[in-house]
């Protein structure tokens, strides 16, 4: 009875509803909660390059970035391109028919040789990245380092990707006409439950985390969470320096699972101004909830994506194109990841506007928590350089793939806020 079920498609109006529900939600909470000026007014201070950057780090910036941009969008490319031919031929329907097992065994190994291919095929890109990143003195880890990490990511999207797709195959089984209703609740649950869980699961895989030393710095750590009204009860440092040269920090999870953390390099090589501006930036997050924003945004744009989902596979060209079938069956699998690949290239723009503006406002938050505008601009000049960042890069780039405001364009929030 469930396979006979499993050819029925997925009720139409139903996608559309979930479609639009979804969307409503996401363009709700963005107008609502989405810091959309970046600073008062909503006009920043145009900053020039040579301002702020001496020309020979310009030139070492632009250089740098070029050729690591266009390697990544290069492997970008091919990795659509492959999923694309799996998932629109029936390279895909061949390449499933090939695996053992129940539908529940087929769906997780079809992932895996799905990401299998996509990796090797973008195996080179990433390659040559790593080894630009080791000539220009941005990472100093060793080569067996980097295979493991790629491994772990593997591991990671496998078991991740695995699990959405087992429950929306076991779920169409069951409910061929309203499972898009039922998958989408479930997508926006696992949105919540993975951001919940990411910093104590997933990231100890990466690095190890250890409490900051008592000390001026904790203590004044601890004095800008009072005044950003932000409870912390720890602020751990990573070992990032394992890896990489760049500096960074960041703030992850929400609730019980929130955690502020420094990579051990800022710590040990940016002045202690300069850490308490990142630090206050990270807190600005951690005041604005914005990892709990982004994982609202990211659950309705799920439910959204799912609608959609229910749309493309009820279609009888792309059913046909593809020779998937049911999404009752594992070989629904190379369809599925294709689509999702090309909605997530469509979306980075809007993703990625949204992510500006909200660092945006940890900037601001930055700037008046510690009201040191020197320090804000010597820490973007230094987190710019130590990463050989494009002060000016493509626009396109910026906009379609940018998450953070530019170097120039926070030291020019910075100034826009001094000059208020």
């Amino acid at each position: 009875m469930i396979l006979a079920a499993s050819a029925v498609r997925p009720a139409r109006g139903l996608c559309l509803v979930v479609t639009a529900v979804g969307g409503l939600v996401f363009v709700v909470l963005a107008a609502w909660l989405v810091p959309w000026h970046w600073v008062p007014g909503g006009h920043y201070t145009h900053v020039a390059a040579n301002d702020v950057f001496t020309p020979a780090q310009i030139r070492s910036g632009a250089h740098y970035s070029s050729m690591q941009r266009h390697l990544g969008w290069a492997a970008y490319a091919v990795s659509l391109v492959v999923l694309l031919v799996l998932g629109l031929t029936s390279l895909g329907r061949r390449l499933v028919d090939r695996l053992p097992g129940p539908w529940w065994v087929r769906t997780p190994l079809a992932v895996a040789a799905v990401l299998v291919i996509g990796d090797l095929a973008t195996l080179w890109f990433g390659i040559r990245e790593q080894q630009h990143a080791l000539a220009y003195g941005l990472s100093n880890q060793a080569w067996s380092g980097w295979w493991s990490d790629l491994g772990l990511g593997f591991a990671v999207n496998w078991v991740g990707t695995s699990i959405a797709l087992l429950v929306l195959v076991g779920i169409a089984r069951r409910a061929p006409r309203r499972w898009p209703v039922i998958v989408a609740v479930l997508a926006a649950g696992l949105a919540v439950l993975g951001s919940f869980v990411y910093p104590v699961l997933v990231q100890p895989l990466f690095n190890d985390f250890t409490s900051l030393p008592k000390g001026e710095l904790r203590a004044d750590i601890m004095r800008l969470a009072r005044v950003e009204h932000v409870r912390i009860d720890d602020v751990l440092v990573a070992d990032a320096s394992k890896r990489t040269t760049t500096l960074n920090a960041y703030v992850s999870g929400f609730g019980s699972t929130r955690r502020v953390v420094i990579y051990d390099n800022t710590v040990r090589d940016l002045p202690r101004r300069q850490v308490l501006v990142v630090v206050a930036h990270e807190l600005g997050h951690a005041h604005h909830r914005d990892v709990l924003l982004g994982t609202a945004l990211g659950a309705a744009g799920g439910i959204a994506g799912v609608g959609l989902l229910g749309l493309a596979l009820g279609s009888g060209w792309i059913r046909r194109r593809s020779g998937a079938g049911s999404p009752g069956e594992a070989h629904v699998v190379p369809l599925v990841l294709a689509l999702a690949a090309v909605a997530t290239f469509l979306v980075s723009p809007i993703e990625n506007t949204i992510s500006r503006a909200i660092e945006a406002r940890a900037d601001r938050a930055s700037i008046e928590a510690t009201h040191d505008y020197a320090a804000f601009t010597d820490v973007q000049r230094r987190l710019a350089t130590s990463s050989l960042a494009d002060p000016t890069p493509p626009r396109l780039s910026q906009f379609w793939f940018g998450t953070h405001p530019t170097a120039l364009q926070r030291v020019g929030i910075a100034d826009a806020l001094r000059d208020r």
